[in-house]
């Protein structure tokens, strides 16, 4: 099949935040025709948001179940080939299992789903059925990741000895979710948003993105969980100590991991920072065009976006010439190109290694991850091994 995905949505309606960010992202690239949607829990909205962004009436569906069967009814040139879906967590699971039952490739936010026995289920669902699945860890689309991926993966920088990442925000200082906010408001909700606060929603990006830069295993953790703010329901600040199983036969690498939403003052406030025996990089979200890199007995050098000494990923992943700024949701367009890519190459489930975009297994470990990062926040016997 040639031109343009179809693609349906599921969630992202009116008043939604994320929505609008994956259709901007779906869009950039002219990869993706968005036909038809289920865009809101409430089936009056989700019609309503669906006309709003003018899908046919017919194909403005008031929920996903709706959408699902429709979608299955129409001529196989005609109904959708994908789905892009952008819920609360807990809304994650079912439809996504649904539609990869169905042959239909999924596109789904992080963090995948609420607990790991789903993780295992939907992973095996995909296999089975072998369609393209990817979780939108978007800050492994930035052009500059994948160049620091690429320098740590061929060695420049050594064997890696240390790893630090850390998330800050601080709209979550006070508590927000009382007034009736609609991001703090599902957010805050164990229901809906999962065992983990904090640490499912920022510190998953944290954990992805350090194991897709160094491709460094988690052997075990120790994890620091805490709610500041009187009343929440879940933490809002995270410290946990990571080891790593060894590489190459040197000494197991060491990581520290902190994420937090009452830091006030920061805004997205993402940063890594990886050593090895040779030098070292860091790089910045809020300054996402640059990356500092360090190498034994030299100078210091700042790579920037979009300039010919950098790798063929980089290159790949870069739209506009540099000077410009490009970023957030160009990063998230990546994601989406690089499955449309493995959608019409045809690649099934092998299309996150083959296209280079994370898929259902990076998912069910980032899953793993918010659980063992609470077990061990519980425990009297800090050190929980990430495994078993």
């Amino acid at each position: 099949m040639e031109g343009k995905v179809k693609l349906g949505m599921v969630g992202g309606g009116q008043g939604a935040f994320i929505g609008a960010v994956h259709r901007m992202a779906a869009r950039l690239d002219y990869r993706y025709e968005l036909v038809a949607g289920a865009l809101s829990s409430t089936p009056e909205k989700s019609v309503a948001s669906g006309r709003e962004l003018g899908l046919a009436v017919d194909r403005s569906y008031p929920t996903w179940q709706a959408m699902l069967e429709g979608e299955q009814r129409r001529p196989a040139d005609d109904r959708i080939e994908a789905v892009s879906i952008v819920t609360p967590n807990h809304a994650h699971f079912e439809p996504a299992k649904a539609f990869a039952a169905a042959g239909f490739h999924v596109i789904l936010d992080k963090p995948m789903v609420h607990t790991m026995e789903q993780a295992e289920d939907l992973a095996r669902t995909v296999r089975e059925n072998d369609v393209v699945f990817a979780v939108t860890y978007n800050y492994s689309g930035y052009p500059l990741v994948k160049q620091a991926r690429e320098m740590v993966r061929s060695g420049e920088l050594g064997e890696v000895r240390k790893v630090v990442v850390e998330y800050n925000q601080g709209w979550l200082a006070g508590k927000l979710e009382a007034t009736g906010q609609k991001q703090a408001d599902w957010r805050t909700d164990p229901a809906r948003s999962g065992v983990g606060g904090c640490i499912g929603d920022i510190g998953s990006h944290c954990e992805q993105l350090l194991g897709y830069i160094t491709g460094l295993e988690m052997e075990s953790l120790c994890a620091d969980l805490t709610t500041f703010v009187p009343g929440r329901k879940l933490d809002d600040d995270a410290n946990v100590l990571l080891r790593f199983k060894p590489s190459r036969g040197g000494e197991p690498a060491r990581g520290i991991l902190f994420a937090s939403q009452i830091c006030v003052g920061g805004e997205n406030d993402l940063r890594i920072r990886v050593w090895g025996t040779k030098g070292g990089l860091a790089w910045h979200q809020e300054d996402p065009n640059a990356l500092l890199v360090h190498r034994l007995g030299q100078p210091d050098q700042v790579y920037r976006r979009a300039n010919g000494y950098l790798g063929q990923a980089a290159a790949r992943s870069t739209r506009i010439p540099s000077g410009h700024p490009e970023a957030f949701i160009e990063a998230f367009a990546n994601i989406y190109t690089a499955a449309a890519d493995a959608i019409r190459a045809g690649a099934g489930a092998k299309g996150p290694e083959q296209f280079d975009f994370p898929g259902v297994y990076d998912g069910a470990r980032g899953v793993r991850f918010i659980h063992r990062t609470v077990e061990s926040a519980r425990a009297s016997e800090k050190w929980t091994p990430f495994a078993g």
